[in-house]
């Protein structure tokens, strides 16, 4: 089976600290601190990261569920938002969103709303994030 690695590494305090977080791939590094995490200062953070895999993995769940149909879409665009907030248990990820728009020829808007759900019910990602309280879709069909 196939096994991906990222790795952290953090130096200091938590409000003045500050880390890097890095793709074993190499195709990613970037700063993460405090207010990057928690407010709105910059560099990246664990849940945006979280959000890029949501929208790829959608992505291309979404591709095979269309392709097992017999359907090629010619673009699908997904934006995930993961909604960090605070919960007893401390900061949790509390909900993400997933809106995506595809362009599809030929496909009724009833069967991609239909495969579009089953994308997100399968896709690797959503099932590994089962304990988010709420994982939402909008996704709109554009057809040529």
């Amino acid at each position: 089976m196939t096994i991906r690695d990222a790795s952290a590494e953090w130096h200091g305090t938590l409000k003045k600290g500050s880390g890097r977080l890095r793709l074993g791939s190499g195709a990613f590094e970037g700063a993460y601190s405090f207010p990057s995490r928690f407010e709105n200062g910059p560099g990246t953070n664990p849940e945006e990261l979280i959000a890029a895999a949501h929208a790829g993995c959608f992505s291309m769940a979404l591709t095979a569920m269309l392709g097992a149909e017999g359907y090629i879409a010619t673009d699908i665009h997904t934006i995930a938002k993961v909604h960090l907030g605070a919960t007893s248990a401390g900061p949790t990820i509390t909900r993400i969103e997933l809106e995506t728009q595809a362009n599809v020829a030929g496909l009724a808007a009833d069967d991609f709303e239909r495969l579009a759900q089953s994308a997100k019910a399968g896709c690797l990602v959503s099932r590994a994030l089962a304990g988010v309280a709420t994982i939402t879709l909008k996704a709109n069909l554009v057809t040529p």
